[in-house]
């Protein structure tokens, strides 16, 4: 019991009838009934109780009361005549005999009605968020990422994991998106960065002689806003194995994820270990894409070889690949739909066509299939209520991607929407050509280990073989067709180090240079380590089964990084830029 209430909104129930009570709320709703009469909606952070007033004392005090006001109200429980089975405490009602004003709520109007407030436009969500988070819908998000977040400390926790903070304020990293920059007062023209991951100083933990660490990390990166991440600041699960491989890390994860998703998410079931292990190129043969989501049973077929002399100047030449939808029911107008908004997503258009009750190429380019239909049902289902769909040219594998995901949800049969299904991405390029530059470029993380150690950047160095077939022992874990984690087996050798980024025309001295204090402490004897570090946001955003990760975040951003209700970011006084010795050459125009 606390002091200023003896009960919350959500735990009276037909037992305490006749009890003397003292609740404290939020004035939620009041219906009055006459002049002496009213039903109010009294809520808290648990429940909703409904008050009965009944006296022009009491009456007195709520008719001068706006909506959202807090009050305590002392009271007698007793049975309801009308019950409300939606309601948890919906035999019972308050008639108080004291109601006391806590905070009064001034404006007679709301941005937004509370338990509606969701259907309001976003930005009014942003700038009233206090009032947006009072809707237990949206309350019920902040809940959810509580509970997950002490699940998953409990379970790491439980696997000899040390919980340990690294720093806020560091050094500016050459890798990666841009860093937020944060002047040095004490130090004029220099500047720390937030840190875009804990990356370098959990590696250097393990130099240091810990075995498992992690923690629920803090990351900042100047970057777009997308549906599945947020702008600026987000959090993850941050770990790192001493004496590992790549299995260890796998193993952890396999065992900490499945019970958290089967308790905590809309849906009960979670793939059980070991989760499927997929190669990268493997996935973007199959799926069209290293972010597959494995609840949907279309895989893709490249038939670019039968289309080589193709009629069709879209195929002719290019790059061809066929998804084929067995008993699907879509209607033409609903497929070009479908197709345009994946051309949307990808940047690719899309093509199509069916094969009608009678087995026969029907509709969009039948008349361009049909020619090597013999050949295509060597590769295809082309069954009665087939729809085949077609990508072509430079980004067919993307656009095909698009279409697995877009169709496969929209094909009835074809998607197990109530599951989480994970699965790992392995074996990553190496290296890549830059799209800008033209030169050889990591593809992903430089600090990963090669496939092979020493001997295949020799190899690489000599022109045994092509430095773009060397690949990382880098690894993605995808659920559900949303990436939650890149990791990797690191790079702790600086021999091997040193060659990795010699391919990529950085030598030794820009190694030291850039990474200075990875580079020393690895030459004081460093032991095989690796790590992964799953988004938090993400996680509870798929547990949630929430579209936009700004439902699951507390205070989020907008698109632009902006917090509208702070009013951040903001410009601040002359005193405090001379202080910091920066001198401001443009405004942001209104």
């Amino acid at each position: 019991m606390m002091q200023m209430r003896t009960h919350t909104c959500n735990e009276l129930r037909l037992s305490d009838a006749g009890r003397q009570v003292k609740l404290v709320g939020w004035m939620e709703n009041v219906r009055t009934v006459g002049s002496n009469f009213a039903f109010v909606v009294l809520r808290d952070f648990y429940g909703t109780t409904q008050v009965v007033v009944e006296d022009e004392a009491m009456m007195a005090i709520i008719r001068d009361l706006n909506k959202e006001s807090t009050i305590s109200v002392e009271g007698v429980v007793r049975e309801r005549a009308s019950k409300n089975p939606k309601q948890a405490t919906g035999d019972i009602e308050v008639v108080p005999e004291k109601i006391e004003v806590l905070g009064r709520c001034r404006y007679n109007s709301l941005p937004f009605e509370i338990n509606r407030s969701r259907e309001a436009d976003e930005t009014q969500r942003l700038k009233y968020r206090y009032l947006d988070l009072r809707n237990p819908a949206v309350k019920s998000n902040i809940v959810l990422r509580c509970q997950v977040i002490a699940a998953l400390r409990q379970a790491m926790m439980a696997h000899d994991f040390l919980e340990i903070t690294t720093p806020i304020l560091t050094a500016s990293s050459p890798e990666g998106a841009r860093d937020y920059l944060v002047p040095a007062r004490k130090h004029p023209g220099k500047f720390y960065a937030l840190p875009q991951a804990p990356q370098q100083f959990k590696q250097l933990l393990m130099t240091s002689g810990f075995d498992r660490y992690f923690q629920i990390a803090p990351c900042f990166r100047d970057e777009d806003a997308r549906g599945d991440r947020s702008p600026g600041e987000f959090y993850q699960l941050d770990m790192e194995m001493a004496f590992a491989t790549q299995d260890d890390v796998f193993a952890v994860l396999e065992d900490v994820l499945p019970p958290i998703f089967a308790k905590y998410g809309k849906y009960d079931i979670a793939s059980q270990p070991p989760f499927r292990r997929i190669p990268y190129n493997t996935a973007l043969a199959t799926y069209g894409s290293d972010k597959p989501d494995l609840r949907i049973d279309l895989t893709c077929k490249d038939v670019t070889s039968l289309f080589a002399d193709s009629e069709f100047d879209a195929f002719r030449g290019q790059t061809v690949k066929m998804v084929d939808i067995t008993d699907c029911t879509l209607t033409r107008k609903q497929v070009e739909k479908l197709l345009t908004d994946c051309e949307v997503q990808s940047g690719s258009k899309g093509y199509w066509f069916k094969v009608d009750e009678n087995g026969a190429l029907a509709g969009g380019i039948a008349k361009f299939a049909a020619p090597v239909e013999d050949e295509l049902k060597k590769v295809l289902d082309l069954r009665p209520g087939t729809l085949v769909v077609v990508s072509a040219g430079e980004y067919a594998t993307k656009s095909v991607g698009v279409q697995i995901k877009t169709f496969g949800a929209a094909c009835e049969g074809h998607m197990d929407r109530e599951r989480y299904e994970f699965c790992w991405i392995v074996d990553f390029p190496m290296y890549e050509i830059g799209d800008e530059s033209g030169e050889l470029e990591f593809c992903h993380n430089p600090f990963s280990m090669p496939n092979g150690g020493m001997e295949v950047l020799l190899k690489a160095e000599r022109g045994e073989m092509d430095p773009l077939d060397i690949y990382a022992n880098q690894y993605d874990l995808v659920c559900n067709g949303v990436e939650l984690s890149s990791g990797a087996v690191r790079n702790h050798d600086p021999e091997i180090m040193i060659k990795a980024f010699e391919l990529v025309r950085l030598g030794e001295e820009d190694v030291k240079k850039k990474f200075p204090a990875m580079y020393n402490a690895f030459c004081y004897g460093a032991p095989p380590h690796a790590g992964i570090a799953p988004g938090v946001d993400r996680m509870v955003m798929l547990l949630a089964g929430e579209s936009s990760i700004r439902e699951i975040i507390p205070f989020p951003m907008n698109k632009n990084a902006q917090d509208v209700m702070m009013g951040a970011p903001s410009e601040v006084t002359q005193k405090q830029l001379d202080e910091l010795h920066i001198l401001v050459t443009a405004k942001e125009e209104e």
